[in-house]
């Protein structure tokens, strides 16, 4: 069996409680799914500095505050994932699609989880304190 990738999600959570989550794009897995952003970490590289780069990166924002939430090893058919979940509760710059997502802030409790990755699914169930 291969090693899981080592996955970092941001949950930006707003003064309001929203939160951000982004639509994976055409030809990626899962597209169309809604999931919360984020990427893979690098080799080498500590969780916290994956989620700033990757948020930058995807987003366009410098991360200020973050702290993690939830680390979940999740199993797709083709691959494995941990799932490294941070909320991030402040942060510079307007979240911008750089990558051609779409973006929706709502209500954790507004989600529909069938319109989420399932690994982010999960996410919310935590969120949600289920």
């Amino acid at each position: 069996m291969s090693r899981a990738l080592h996955v970092m999600a941001g949950v930006l959570r707003r003064p309001d409680g929203a939160v951000l989550t982004t639509e994976r794009p055409p030809g990626k897995h899962l597209a169309g799914l809604w999931e919360f952003p984020g990427g893979k970490l690098e080799p080498d590289e500590l969780p916290f500095a994956g989620l700033v780069r990757e948020l930058r990166e995807e987003l366009g924002i410098q991360v200020r505050e973050a702290y993690p939430l939830l680390t979940l090893p999740w199993r797709y058919e083709a691959f494995h994932l941990l799932l490294d979940t941070w909320i991030v509760t402040a942060w510079d710059g307007t979240p911008s699609p750089l990558e051609g997502q779409g973006l929706q802030w709502h209500r954790p409790e507004a989600l529909v989880p069938s319109q989420l990755a399932p690994a982010d699914q999960a996410i919310l169930r935590t969120l949600l304190g289920s």
